[in-house]
């Protein structure tokens, strides 16, 4: 059994270690090629370093649905954005890229309802932080 398992490991050892390596460099291969089909560049492998840009007064856009007409407010109406990249793409970046908005879809009607703020970004930038993180939502009076 000894020897059975001996010979397994050291018998052609060398062509076992080459196709081994061969086969984790073309995983590397692969899996960086698809990374970089959905946009995903890894920061750790690129050369310029990610900068911050804070995108002030953005309007928060309020979602409801469509039945609902409903004049809904939140309060602040504006927020501030903090957003990452690559220069290039920041240095483009226009305020109208960058949305933040509150889903108010299904609500009927609440007392001092908060709710978080959702920010969506193109690609190449992510969203780091937003200021505030919450908006007040007003509902208006019933007739």
């Amino acid at each position: 059994m000894i020897e059975f398992l001996r010979n397994l490991v050291f018998h052609d050892f060398w062509l076992k270690l080459f196709s081994f390596v061969l086969a984790v460099l073309t995983w590397f291969i692969v899996n960086s090629m698809a990374n970089q089909k959905e946009g995903l560049a890894t920061s750790s492998l690129s050369l310029v370093p990610p900068e911050q840009r804070v995108l002030q007064h953005l309007p928060v856009l309020i979602l409801s649905s469509a039945e609902d007409v409903r004049s809904f407010r939140v309060s602040p109406k504006e927020v501030n954005v903090t957003v990452q990249g690559e220069p290039a793409t920041l240095k483009e970046l226009q305020n109208k890229e960058v949305r933040a908005s509150v889903d108010l879809t299904g609500i009927q009607t609440a007392q001092d309802l908060r709710k978080r703020i959702e920010v969506s970004t193109p690609a190449g930038v992510t969203y780091v932080k937003v200021d505030p993180q919450e908006v007040q939502v007003l509902f208006p009076p019933k007739n």
